[in-house]
């Protein structure tokens, strides 16, 4: 009998002297409060406190965290957009009793904060501004955070601005605005290849006829020193000027007549096409050449000088 009565008393005592041991695992701060009062903070290892008079307050967490916001504020063209900011935050370790008993609501005080920045400068900004300076945003909503909740126990690491979201009526303006001004710069290109292409073309049909007109000056040079030849070749054998040039343009048509016929389809008529063609021709240059050299002589005699009386 009085062995049962122990019982009860071993496992009492136990009990106590287990609840007087706890554990704190890393990057964790535990408050012990003594009757209500606060007492120390404890870190990570195992721990003691006294049954019944003293307790664990509260476990706070040393690792940086991360606080999303958003906030929907005007810009200075009164455009309504949501932005989106995320703070991260630390509990400094030495200010843990700070954190825990001076702040009831710690997010909400951080919330308060952003919300007070943003709207106070993002109205001061247009939209296409809001996109370019959201560093700036970000920067002031850090050095407000920094100054307010140092003396609360909280270190802000940093802060950025993640997300802009416009109006969806604005954003498909802008989308349009975009699309028009890239079709724009793409005509633009169109337009310089066009002009360039034009300008190409021009300068290689330029240089193209300049290098004909060569080539038939060329070939007329080559046919008048031809013709001079032959000119020279007939009057060694007796027959003066106008009737070697005479030979030699018939002798030119026959040999069209001859590429004439050698060509299969062809649809050239030549005129006169008579049998007589040739001759007269040879006749009607000959007299002409004879004509213009009476004339000449004519001219010559009538244009020297009279005697003096």
């Amino acid at each position: 009998m009085g062995a049962f009565i122990w019982i009860p008393i071993v496992i009492f005592v136990i009990i106590t002297v287990l609840s007087g041991v706890f554990i704190v695992k890393q990057q964790t701060a535990v408050l012990i409060e003594t009757f209500g009062r606060f007492t120390s903070v404890r870190h990570s290892g195992i721990q003691f406190k006294i049954p019944f008079a003293q307790r664990i307050a509260a476990r706070v967490g040393l690792k940086i965290q991360q606080l999303d916001v958003i906030i929907e504020t005007k810009t200075l063209d009164d455009v309504f957009v949501k932005i989106k900011v995320s703070v991260q935050y630390v509990v400094i370790r030495e200010k843990v009793y700070d954190a825990f008993y001076k702040l009831e609501y710690p997010h909400e005080q951080i919330t308060s904060y952003v919300f007070d920045v943003v709207r106070a400068e993002v109205p001061k900004m247009k939209l296409d501004d809001v996109f370019v300076r959201k560093n700036d945003i970000a920067i002031a909503v850090k050095s407000e955070l920094q100054e307010a909740m140092l003396d609360y126990g909280f270190d802000i690491i940093k802060t950025l601005v993640t997300d802009i979201d416009p109006d969806a009526q604005v954003k498909e303006a802008m989308n349009r605005i975009n699309a028009s001004e890239r079709q724009k710069t793409a005509a633009q290109f169109e337009g310089d290849a066009a002009r360039i292409l034009i300008v190409e073309k021009a300068k290689a049909e330029a240089e193209s006829k300049r290098l004909q007109g060569m080539g038939i000056a060329d070939q007329r040079r080559e046919i008048a020193r031809g013709l001079e030849e032959s000119v020279e070749v007939l009057n060694k054998v007796g027959i003066n000027s106008q009737e070697a040039s005479a030979l030699i343009v018939v002798t030119q048509h026959y040999d069209t007549l001859q590429s004439i016929g050698e060509a299969t389809n062809t649809n050239l008529i030549l005129l006169p096409n008579s049998p007589q063609a040739g001759s007269d021709m040879l006749n009607n240059m000959v007299a002409s050449f004879t004509a213009s050299n009476m004339i000449g002589e004519s001219m010559k005699k009538s244009q020297k000088p009279k005697p003096k009386e």
